[in-house]
């Protein structure tokens, strides 16, 4: 048994090469250390997961009695997050792992055997923003005389004689909870606990992320590697069923 997802940092985007010469944007991803600080069990909480920490300096003064003691009585230190992530069980066939529980420090390791993973992250937040920011909005006549980033009417007055729920309108923009699902994993660095995922991740650098293993991974095509690639055409015409004469 072990957990499925562990709480990161975003360092920033890069890109490297690979075997073929390809550029690839990547996006830095520092992965714990994390802690459990608790678990959660069927028979107590309804559910099994386990309760994970990112383990960064935190002063004692930043902490209150109720997470002192919480901390306290899984023999951990203060953690600077905390979130919950599920417990994955070892498949038919493998070896059993043994069972994790409160104080059990949680690498990037976990991800040795992956190949692709999902990222939740806050987005950046834009404040107050106009339809033409937020939704895209083209705008008016930008003539003089014209406000054109004004979203101008919203409903007619005979009919429907209301707006409808859903109307794009100006608002809060960003600082949303995001999921990128499927960012395939570039490298890992054991000694740095850094995991490198191909695309962007949502949030500003710093942020805090929360990575796991992919739950619907892509399957991967077969022939795909350059030159050993079928062509679309003759394969078509080959799967194509004859005609009778």
């Amino acid at each position: 048994m072990s957990v499925a997802g562990i709480l990161g940092k975003k360092i920033g985007m890069t890109q490297i090469f690979d075997d073929r010469g390809d550029v690839h944007p990547v996006t830095v991803l520092k992965a714990g250390p994390c802690v459990i600080t608790q678990l959660k069990t069927l028979a107590k909480d309804g559910y099994e997961a386990a309760q994970i920490g990112y383990v960064d300096f935190v002063k004692a003064s930043k902490i209150n009695k109720a997470m002192t003691g919480h901390f306290a009585k899984s023999n951990v230190p203060p953690v600077r997050m905390i979130k919950e992530v599920p417990i994955e069980v070892s498949k038919p066939g493998q070896p059993v792992e043994e069972a994790v529980k409160a104080g059990d420090r949680v690498l990037v390791d976990i991800f040795n055997d992956e190949r692709f993973v999902d990222v939740i992250g806050t987005s950046k937040g834009r404040g107050f923003a106009g339809v033409i920011r937020r939704h895209g909005f083209g705008g008016g006549p930008k003539s003089h005389g014209h406000m054109f980033q004004v979203q101008g009417s919203i409903g007619a007055s005979s009919f429907p004689s209301r707006v409808f729920p859903g109307q794009r309108m100006p608002g809060h923009m960003g600082h949303a909870q995001i999921t990128v699902r499927n960012l395939r994993i570039r490298g890992i660095d054991l000694e740095d606990n850094l995991i490198l995922v191909e695309g962007a991740v949502p949030g500003p650098r710093d942020g805090f992320v929360l990575i796991s293993k992919a739950k619907a991974p892509p399957r991967e095509r077969r022939g795909f590697a350059g030159a050993a690639t079928k062509d679309a055409l003759k394969a078509s015409k080959k799967a194509a069923p004859s005609k009778k004469k």
